[in-house]
């Protein structure tokens, strides 16, 4: 049995570049938790719109959702992304992604949904996210690995 899965085993389906559009703040500002790591002793939430493009072999188009961030007050980022990619030639894709911030690097559990015939194969679809993001320039970027 193999420990480890080599790099080479993963195929890259896409690059995910996006840019952060609003940022949702519930009594605490995420200007303190990014200046400062200062976090309520109860944690924070935000919700963050984002938009941007996804390129790959097999999937080009937009992408626009939310991700409602939960920050504990260990400073530990969680994301709960929801969003949807509408293909260059018309197909809508429903994508969720789960995972961490670390410090500025993402790693994402991502699930896609559609009934297009054309993107059917997504909905069974393990793909790996790793990326990063920067909340100072409102830049994020990911790449997708099927696994």
């Amino acid at each position: 049995m193999e420990d480890v899965i080599e790099k080479t085993d993963l195929e890259l389906l896409f690059e995910e570049h996006v840019t952060l559009t609003d940022f949702v703040e519930y009594g605490f500002s995420m200007q303190d938790v990014v200046e400062s790591g200062a976090v309520p002793k109860r944690g924070a939430r935000f919700d963050i719109y984002f938009e941007g493009d996804v390129i790959g072999d097999k999937i080009n188009g937009k992408i626009t959702g939310v991700d409602y961030l939960e920050v504990r007050a260990d400073g530990r980022f969680f994301l709960d992304l929801h969003a949807t990619i509408i293909t260059n030639d018309g197909a809508s894709i429903q994508v969720t992604e789960t995972g961490i911030n670390d410090q500025g690097t993402l790693k994402l559990n991502m699930e896609f949904h559609t009934n297009d015939e054309r993107y059917s194969w997504v909905n069974h679809a393990q793909v790996a996210g790793l990326g990063t993001v920067d909340f100072n320039t409102g830049k994020a970027n990911v790449k997708g690995y099927l696994i």
